[in-house]
């Protein structure tokens, strides 16, 4: 996977590309800019890191439009929007949307690169985050079905007789089967548990015994 965090900078503006562009490679910032949301998307893939300086105001596809078309296709990365046509429903859907900022051009250089850093520190974070929610899918994965429902009825502030009687087993059963379910899914205690279960709500463990 590229590491390297780059400024991907999209706006139908020759002009501010290339001021922009100069600016933020003087910088020390890797750049790569477009003249189209759809050029973008046609280079765009989703393991490349940095983040988005986007206009708003473009033809046939609008920079809130781009925004939608990312986050339908999961894409992780950061968002500043840089316009000159800023108004308040348009701003407030942009953060809604999960942009780190609205920013009016022209944007001082200070406050631009700021935003930038911020949104640096965003993409690693959601990464970070995306990877450990990986990790803890792949090990409920690994679960039998029997130790699926254990979990699930554990979550639920069962006891082990309790969840004994309602499957029909013995309480040992019931703990070796939480010991195994336990050290499969990383969890240390039952809070752990119940936040590992939350990312796990839309999966099915594996077939088997």
């Amino acid at each position: 996977m590229n590491e390297v965090q780059t400024v991907f900078l999209v706006d139908d503006d020759q002009g501010m590309r290339d001021s922009l562009t100069l600016i933020l490679e003087l910088a020390g910032y890797p750049v790569r800019s477009f003249p189209t949301p759809a050029a973008f998307l046609a280079a765009f893939s989703p393991d490349e890191r940095g983040c988005l300086v986007l206009d708003q105001r473009m033809p046939d596809m609008t920079g809130l439009d781009l925004q939608s078309e990312l986050l339908e296709r999961g894409a992780l990365l950061p968002i500043i929007f840089l316009s000159a046509f800023g108004d308040v429903p348009t701003t407030v859907r942009a953060i809604q949307g999960g942009a780190i900022d609205f920013l009016e051009k022209p944007a001082s250089t200070e406050q631009l690169l700021q935003r930038i850093e911020d949104a640096f520190a965003e993409d690693r974070r959601r990464r970070e985050e995306a990877a450990t929610e990986y990790d803890i899918r792949e090990r409920f994965r690994q679960l039998t079905p029997r130790e699926h429902e254990v979990l699930t009825l554990t979550t639920r502030g069962l006891t082990n007789k309790d969840i004994a009687r309602q499957l029909g087993i013995s309480p040992r059963t019931v703990e070796n089967h939480r010991a195994r379910m336990m050290e499969k899914m990383g969890a240390g205690n039952l809070a752990e548990l119940c936040r590992m279960s939350v990312v796990c709500q839309t999966l099915e463990p594996r077939s088997g015994a």
